[in-house]
């Protein structure tokens, strides 16, 4: 049994967005949205470069990564940390390399699809899994009333933007 567990690679398969920290050279942090995040297998977590330079050249210096998956509607999620292998289609991964690429184009394996070519892949061995949840849950709030409050807002915020943007054309 891997260190994923059903609820994780749920969060990461309906979510798809996560954000991943990684250590530039001089030790400062470096915080990248990837929306190509998905489950490889029990123990591992994928991502597409699509147009990361720094997230790459960070993790060629240093492997060590955590992704963040949240469920923004039920404001809980996960926290992976582990060390990365990075996939190149002309590397020693080149059949990984392509096994990966097969995932993403037709959806197999679970990932979702995604049609944009990817310089390479990072995989993420998982060696830590916590889980993130929001401080909104005071003593005795649900999950059901935490979803329909932050349904409400993100439907507000869509309706507002909507309407500005209505306003510009």
């Amino acid at each position: 049994m891997g260190i994923l567990n059903d609820d994780m690679k749920r969060v990461v398969r309906q979510q798809r967005l996560g954000f991943i920290a990684t250590v530039c050279p001089d030790g400062t942090p470096n915080l990248s949205p990837k929306g190509t995040a998905a489950v490889w297998d029990d123990d591992h977590l994928v991502f597409a470069d699509l147009a990361s330079p720094v997230t790459m050249a960070n993790l060629r210096h240093n492997p060590a990564l955590e992704l963040n998956v949240v469920d923004v509607f039920a404001r809980k999620g996960y926290r992976f940390k582990g060390k990365v292998s990075i996939v190149e289609k002309d590397g020693q991964d080149g059949d990984l390399f392509e096994e990966i690429r097969h995932a993403f184009e037709t959806g197999g394996r679970g990932v979702h699809q995604v049609q944009l070519p990817a310089r390479a892949y990072v995989l993420l061995k998982v060696e830590r899994a916590l889980p993130v949840v929001s401080p909104a849950y005071v003593p005795g709030k649900t999950e059901h009333a935490t979803r329909e409050e932050w349904a409400q807002h993100w439907a507000n915020v869509q309706q507002s933007r909507m309407a500005e943007l209505e306003g510009q054309g």
